[in-house]
C-alpha cells in the first residue's frame, strides 16, 4: 500500500511539474503576442511565482518518491532508465538555472522599465527559448524513460 501511494504522489508530482513548465510557455508567448510591456511582466510575475511553487515543489517530490519507490520496488541500484532519468532532470535543473530563470528575470525587468526596449526584450527571449526548449523536453525524456523502462 505504501508503494502505490508514493507512486500516486510521484505521478501527481510529475503532473505538476510537467504541467507547470509546459502552460508557462504559453502563457509567455500568450503576453509576447499582445505587445504591452505591463502584462509580459506581470505574466513572468506569474511565471516566476509558479515556478517557485509547482516546479521546484514538483522536482523535490519526484526525486523523493521516486527513490523511495526504486528502494521499495526492489529494483537494483540505478538501472540505466532510472541514471538516464535523473541525469537527464539534473541537466534540465542546470539549463533551467543557468540560462532559463535569469532570461525571464531580465525580461522580467525590461519589460517593467520606463522605457521598453523590444530589442533587448528579443534577445533575452531568445535565450528564453532555446535554453527552455531544452529544460522542457529532457523531462519528457525521462518520463519516457520511467514508462518504458529500456534494459
Amino acid at each position: 500500500m505504501l508503494y502505490l501511494f508514493l507512486k500516486t504522489i510521484h505521478i501527481v508530482a510529475v503532473v505538476l511539474f510537467l504541467g507547470n513548465i509546459t502552460t508557462g510557455v504559453f502563457w509567455k508567448l500568450f503576453a509576447d503576442r499582445s505587445g504591452d510591456a505591463r502584462f509580459m511582466a506581470a505574466t513572468l510575475d506569474g511565471i516566476l511565482s509558479a515556478d517557485r511553487v509547482f516546479t521546484a515543489a514538483g522536482a523535490t517530490l519526484i526525486l523523493l518518491s521516486g527513490i523511495a519507490l526504486a528502494w521499495l520496488g526492489g529494483y537494483p541500484l540505478f538501472p540505466f532508465w532510472i541514471w538516464a532519468g535523473l541525469a537527464l532532470c539534473v541537466a534540465s535543473a542546470v539549463i533551467f538555472n543557468r540560462w532559463v530563470e535569469p532570461a525571464q528575470r531580465r525580461m522580467q525587468a525590461v519589460a517593467r522599465a520606463a522605457e521598453f526596449d523590444r530589442e533587448e526584450y528579443a534577445r533575452h527571449s531568445r535565450t528564453w527559448m532555446w535554453s527552455g526548449t531544452l529544460a522542457t523536453l529532457a523531462p519528457y525524456v525521462a518520463l519516457a524513460l520511467m514508462v518504458f523502462k529500456p534494459a
